[in-house]
């Protein structure tokens, strides 16, 4: 904890160095950060629209329902790749420079906090559009988002020893993500009966996402308890990793050689 209070003005500074970095470079600048989630929505709600998939129960147009759920997704998706996507980046300094190495992982998750600040303004503008009226639910908002980016950043951290040395798994984090999302009730309601009623059941992240929306949209939140064990299970998980990410760090950099 020292540490991280220490470092907390160099991850500031790494933050801002990348973020300039990132969209000073590109042509659509910060759309890139809604972008991917809503061309995967894009491409539910136009077979949904044509006919060729028929999914009932949303409870609001199904355009905003899609869209809500590609864009929380996309959160938790990038709170998981941050941790590996940090440690990575930092590579080249890690073994010359002596720093609080929370530091680099405090920016990456700085980085993933402003990205979803740019998300929360399309999700009320999706809101907006398709008049979905919010209720008192929206108070619990946070407490949802927050189980996304820590379940997110604590699988994230798990995946940073192997990661660190094989980029394999900085490769694979994308396809695993696309084939998890069809098992999560992301672009579909939450099943209770047969295979997906099962998978939605023990996928810890399917709580988190429907409650997420139902909270934005004023739906029951009928899994609000699964939401919150999910939530306090992550952060505990998560402390647990940054005491793993200590002891483990010295170990990898000697093996990335720095």
């Amino acid at each position: 904890m020292a540490d991280v209070v220490t470092g907390r003005e160099l991850a500031w500074r790494l933050f801002m160095r990348d973020l300039k970095a990132q969209y000073r470079q590109t042509y659509f600048g910060y759309l890139w950060a809604f972008l991917p989630p809503l061309v995967a929505s894009l491409t539910f709600i136009f077979l949904q629209s044509q006919g060729i998939t028929k999914i009932e129960g949303t409870g609001i147009p199904y355009a905003a329902f899609a869209m809500m759920g590609t864009l929380l997704w996309q959160t938790f998706v990038e709170s998981m790749q941050s941790p590996l996507a940090a440690v990575t980046k930092a590579k080249p300094m890690l073994a010359k420079i002596n720093f609080p190495r929370e530091a680099i992982l405090m920016a990456g998750m700085y980085m993933v906090g402003f990205n979803f600040l740019i998300r929360l303004v399309l999700l009320f503008l999706v809101m907006a559009v398709w008049k979905v009226v919010p209720t008192a639910t929206l108070l619990l908002f946070p407490l949802p988002m927050l189980g996304l980016l820590m379940a997110g950043f604590c699988i994230g951290l798990a995946l940073v020893p192997v990661g660190g040395l094989y980029g394999d798994v900085v490769k694979a984090i994308p396809i695993v993500a696309q084939f998890w999302m069809l098992l999560t009730p992301v672009v579909y309601p939450a099943r209770s009966s047969g295979l997906a009623g099962v998978l939605a059941t023990w996928n810890p992240i399917s709580p988190l996402i429907t409650t997420a929306r139902g909270c934005l949209t004023g739906q029951p939140l009928d899994q609000l308890f699964e939401a919150i064990v999910v939530t306090l299970l992550s952060i505990v998980v998560s402390l647990i990793g940054l005491i793993a990410f200590r002891l483990i760090m010295p170990h990898l950099i000697e093996r990335m050689g720095g």
